[in-house]
């Protein structure tokens, strides 16, 4: 029953997480391109009080008129609108995860074995969790600490991007060194997630506050709130694809199960960068299609670099292997997880709905389970030991 409970609490969350994301990212990609989609007021009585840009929309059988004043205008409403919960509810749901799926089961969902740093590989559970939030805080210092140093006044945020870049890939190089694949590419999304979120809790909230606060008061608010406000929400809105694909990649072993798991991530991560690039272009009026066409093009290289190599992994085996040995290792080292009624205590449903109690269930999921296997993301945490040799048979298996 404890078992069905968390499930119960993760659908609940995942789908709160889903929804609160949707509201979020929809609502900042929006912003983004009204933003940048602002012309030049055309009556003159709105340019004399103030108005930098309009828009003129039409939606769901009305039309829109919306204005930004580039200075404070002559009054504002009680009822000003603020975008922050749902960016506050987003990560706090998808952190409220974290610790159901991965830091409740540390040993099975975090500690890499296969690691090639001797310490990484050793880690205990509780150790593994302390060491992913440390990461998670140590990603947002790190981020935060190069706006600041580098472009506090906003005048050299090209320098800060390419500083950003380069942390990201530090990031990916470190993530899949200290954690297993998934949770690599999860905490390296998680990463930029939290930054995201900070980014509107400590400055764009805050900056927007004081400059209400001085516009109430009939004073000049400071500049550079406004432009700090600006520099992260476009941090923002480019961490944005990156970090979707890093959350659903959970669902494809064939990219984190990869020795050059952190390059694949990396190529994902720029690739969404500059497709989002692209959009925010194109809403300012201005369409470069090498943009896109060079995210298609890292896209395509991660590709490559995921591919398997043909023919791998079964060298060693002659003669294809009989159902009495794959039925064996599949009872040995999955069915403890992967049945109708699962005996591992973490489960209260088999894993995907992948259920291996009969030889036909098996037959029915053989490219799955060799896949698997043979990239090393099952058995999870190889918590069953499975060697080598006993992987060489499932790859060598014809049916």
């Amino acid at each position: 029953m404890q078992t069905y409970l968390i499930d119960f609490a993760n659908l609940l969350l995942r789908w709160l997480h889903v929804i609160a994301a949707i509201a979020w990212i929809g609502e900042s990609i929006y912003f983004v391109m009204l933003d940048n989609g602002l012309r030049t007021p055309k009556a003159a009585e709105d340019r004399e009080k103030g108005v930098f840009g309009e828009m003129w929309a039409v939606h769901g059988g009305g039309f829109y008129h919306n204005q930004k004043y580039a200075t404070a205008p002559a009054k504002l409403p009680n009822d000003l609108h603020w975008s922050f919960w749902k960016a506050y509810t987003t990560w706090l749901s998808g952190f409220a995860l974290f610790v159901i799926l991965y830091m409740a089961n540390p040993g099975f969902y975090l500690v890499n074995p296969n690691s090639s740093w001797a310490w990484a590989a050793s880690m205990t559970g509780w150790q593994a969790n302390l060491l992913a939030l440390a990461f998670l805080l140590g990603g947002w210092v790190v981020y935060n600490e190069l706006c600041k140093r580098i472009s506090p006044n906003m005048d050299r945020d090209g320098l800060l991007s390419v500083a950003v870049a380069v942390m990201m890939i530090v990031v990916a190089y470190l993530s899949t060194q200290m954690f297993t694949g998934r949770a690599a590419f999860l905490l390296t999304g998680a990463v930029m997630a939290t930054a995201m979120s900070a980014n509107v809790f400590f400055w764009i909230i805050p900056g927007q506050r004081r400059m209400v606060k001085a516009m109430k008061a009939g004073e000049t608010p400071n500049p550079l709130d406004g432009k700090r406000g600006k520099q992260r929400s476009v941090h923002n809105t480019y961490f944005t694809l990156p970090v979707v694909l890093l959350m659903v990649s959970n669902h494809y072993s064939f990219i984190y199960s990869h020795e050059l798991s952190w390059v694949v991530m990396v190529l994902f991560i720029f690739a969404g960068a500059l497709i989002r690039q692209f959009f925010v272009l194109m809403h300012a009026g201005k369409t470069q299609p090498a943009y896109p066409a060079v995210g298609i093009g890292l896209i395509l290289l991660a590709f490559w670099v995921a591919a398997p190599s043909p023919g791998a992994g079964n060298a060693s085996i002659s003669g294809a292997p009989s159902q009495a040995q794959i039925s064996g290792l599949i009872d040995q080292h999955c069915t403890q997880c992967h049945a109708r009624q699962p005996e591992h205590a973490g489960f209260s449903a088999p894993p995907a709905g992948y259920a291996f109690d009969s030889w036909e269930d098996i037959l029915g999921h053989q490219t799955q389970i060799q896949q698997v296997v043979a990239s090393r993301y099952m058995p999870l945490g190889n918590i069953t030991n499975m060697s080598d040799d006993e992987r060489d048979i499932i790859a060598a298996w014809e049916e």
